[in-house]
């Protein structure tokens, strides 16, 4: 018998050990169960030292969340949050560090916005808390034939979040092209978190040549801010730069 190895992610302990406990009960699942997304991935991270990955995890979506407070909702292709801090940022941190491994989100509530970022974040699945044993066994069952499931009252919601969010990237990447090659450079630089002395370093250049360049980026993107420039950046699909090992050669290009 193939067994499927589950890994419930769920800071409300009673429920984690009851969903686990429930799922333990089936002859081909072995289920383990973290308080945390940090603690998830040194799970994972210690499995597959072991040669023994999981399967698919069940994340909550409003993990790491207040009890009572509205989770953050970030703005579509904005880039996730750091990997652990919140459910949908532990299924985009998972999808780099274990491609592998299916993740399904476990929701309290209906939302489309969240759904749709899940789904971008590499969910193949976002499903209610309260459905039946059956449901979330049929899921878990069917992500690992690469299939997707959403409840049906989602479907249409989702679809208009996904579609607006692919207009909006349209968008960007317009806007992105008209940027020059040295400004691209400079919000490459601004995508990965430098300051302009830094930016200035990094590209050989003067802070004040630097200021001129990031003023005509913010202009180019119609923007009014840093922020505002990056998250349209990563919208457009703006990689950072590579603080580690990508070397900027002196061009010869007039800056």
């Amino acid at each position: 018998m193939v067994r499927i190895r589950v890994l419930v992610v769920d800071d409300h302990r009673i429920f984690a050990e009851s969903l686990a406990a429930a799922l333990a009960a089936e002859p081909d699942v072995d289920v383990s169960a973290a308080g945390s997304g940090p603690a998830a991935l040194r799970c994972l991270e210690r499995a597959a030292a072991e040669g023994r990955r999981f399967d698919v995890l069940l994340v909550d979506a409003d993990l790491g969340t207040v009890p009572g407070a509205v989770p953050a909702q970030r703005e579509s292709g904005s880039g996730p949050p750091p990997p652990g801090s919140d459910g949908i940022a532990l299924v985009a941190g998972v999808r780099v560090s274990h491609p592998g491994v299916r993740t399904v989100v476990l929701a309290e509530r209906d939302d489309p916005r969240r759904a749709a970022l899940a789904l971008q974040a590499g969910a193949s699945g976002w499903v209610a808390k309260d459905c039946s044993l059956s449901r979330l066994l049929a899921v878990i069952r069917g992500v690992l034939r690469e299939e997707t499931h959403l409840p049906p009252a989602l479907l249409t919601g989702v679809l208009r979040e996904l579609t607006a969010a692919r207009k909006h990237r349209t968008d960007s990447e317009r806007l992105v092209e008209s940027l020059t090659p040295r400004e691209h450079e400079v919000l490459r630089c601004m995508v990965a978190g430098l300051g302009r002395k830094d930016v200035a370093a990094r590209l050989f250049l003067s802070p004040h040549t630097v200021r001129t360049h990031m003023q005509n980026v913010l202009g180019k993107l119609g923007v009014h801010s840093t922020l505002a420039a990056v998250a349209l950046a990563r919208r457009a699909g703006v990689r950072p730069a590579d603080l580690a090992g990508d070397v900027v050669e002196r061009s010869g290009q007039l800056a």
